[in-house]
């Protein structure tokens, strides 16, 4: 039975593109397929969205790029990243240019932000990570950007332990991963995946020992390269790699 799970999540390169800021493919796993976003971090920024400078959330990718355009930048590649309560505030811990706006979330609850073991996604001067939720004040290096999801993916190589192969719950699925303190890799399903299949993309495929869902059917990518910008629903925290205009 577990070779059969193995066979079916064999993951195939089926197309390859390069931008200035961050490297596309997509790959077929367990027969759905994948658009994966990898950046690296000696060469590219993340930034993190969420207000403007009237306090007006952005909700979208061209609200952004609107924003940017006195600026001279564009928004090249963008991704929601963290769930958000219906006035579009993340539910969890945010970070963004070094100024925490929202704070952890260490409660219970319902909902996939809540099961445990959930985590967050950080950058530091020195590395990206994704950790555990109560891990996380214990990373002492000072934060750049941050946003807490759930669940967790995978920790420490290992699959979330409430997730099932045999799932028939299959959405829209986004989330990332951390290759390396420099690689991070975001994906984005293109077909409904459970989220066996999406973890076992991370761990077995994308090779990233940690990995951190962000969110299900509101799952969204804006990537210039791809000629591509999702208008699904509006949005709350959004990560993004800027360049000149």
């Amino acid at each position: 039975m577990k070779r059969a799970i193995l066979i079916i999540c064999i993951a195939t390169l089926v197309l390859f593109r390069s931008a200035a800021a961050v490297d596309f493919s997509t790959v077929v796993t367990a027969g759905k397929r994948v658009t994966v976003c990898r950046v690296d971090l000696q060469s590219e920024r993340l930034s993190l969205f969420l207000r403007d400078d009237q306090g007006r959330t952005f909700k979208s990718f061209e609200a952004i790029d609107r924003w940017l355009e006195p600026q001279h930048r564009k928004l090249v590649f963008g991704m929601n990243a963290g769930m958000y309560r219906t006035d579009y505030s993340p539910v969890g811990l945010f970070v963004s240019g070094s100024h925490q706006l929202a704070p952890l979330n260490l409660s219970r609850g319902d909902g996939n932000f809540f099961l445990k073991p959930n985590g967050v996604f950080c950058v530091t001067a020195t590395a990206a990570r994704v950790v555990e939720t109560s891990e996380y004040p214990k990373v002492h290096e000072s934060i750049i950007l941050a946003t807490q999801s759930g669940p967790l993916l995978v920790r420490g190589n290992k699959i979330h332990p409430a997730f099932s192969p045999n799932s028939d719950s299959r959405l829209f699925r986004n989330g990332v991963g951390v290759q390396s303190p420099e690689v991070v890799l975001f994906a984005t399903s293109e077909e409904p995946v459970n989220f066996y299949e999406f973890a076992t993309l991370f761990r077995d495929i994308l090779h990233c020992p940690d990995a951190l869902f962000f969110d299900g059917t509101v799952s969204s990518i804006h990537a210039t390269a791809l000629h591509r910008s999702d208008k699904k629903i509006d949005l709350g925290p959004i990560i993004g790699i800027t360049g000149e205009r």
